[in-house]
């Protein structure tokens, strides 16, 4: 039906069942890329099944500090797990390559998404991925966060970033020389009319 991927979007609980799937599927001659969307906070002996199995990985990097990570996520030890699960990603996938169309068909993007007030953990984030992995993984650069949920809990948090926090981050990837990636332009609009109105 022209889908140009298969996107499984936080599908870590289901390691076990995408890999019969996806051979089963293979079999009976599927071709598209399988894409493995995640948070990033990932075990490496998990990751390890499923070497040729993914094409590409899509993880987020978020947090270079442990204890910003487990204030506003309740992870333990974020930067370390995350860190060696990207590179296992990068391992098996390497950089990404793309078809005729500009389509990913196989490697790594990682994610990083800006907070505000956090500048310096975007900047650590930032250079770690400069100085860890190739220069040819690609970096998507997310502008788009806005509080929900629990952030009203933390006044540093509760509000979107600002153009000055933008423009720091954006001068600090051309002073990275950072070659391959992404980064979404500033906007003031509220995505918060994106969530779905939840009832329980």
């Amino acid at each position: 039906m022209k889908a140009e991927n298969i996107n499984l979007v936080s599908p870590t609980i289901y390691i076990d069942k995408i890999i019969n799937a996806v051979k089963c599927a293979r079999e009976k001659g599927l071709h598209l890329p399988i894409i493995y969307n995640s948070n990033g906070y990932e075990k490496v002996e998990s990751l390890k099944k499923l070497e040729g199995i993914i094409d590409v990985y899509l993880p987020d990097l978020k947090y270079a500090n442990n204890e910003i990570a487990f204030k506003y996520s309740k992870v333990q030890n974020y930067f370390q797990t995350a860190t060696s699960a990207i590179k296992e990603m990068e391992r098996q996938v390497g950089a990404p390559k793309f078809n005729e169309n500009g389509m990913i068909q196989k490697g790594l993007i990682v994610r990083h998404l800006i907070m505000p007030n956090h500048i310096e953990n975007s900047k650590k984030v930032l250079k770690w991925i400069k100085e860890n992995l190739s220069e040819k993984i690609y970096i998507s650069v997310m502008t788009q966060y806005f509080p929900t949920y629990k952030a009203s809990n933390y006044l540093e948090i509760n509000r979107k970033i600002t153009k000055e926090e933008y423009e720091t981050i954006e001068e600090y990837i051309n002073t990275l020389n950072i070659q391959n990636g992404y980064m979404q332009d500033f906007t003031q609009e509220d995505e918060s009319k994106y969530v779905p109105k939840w009832q329980y």
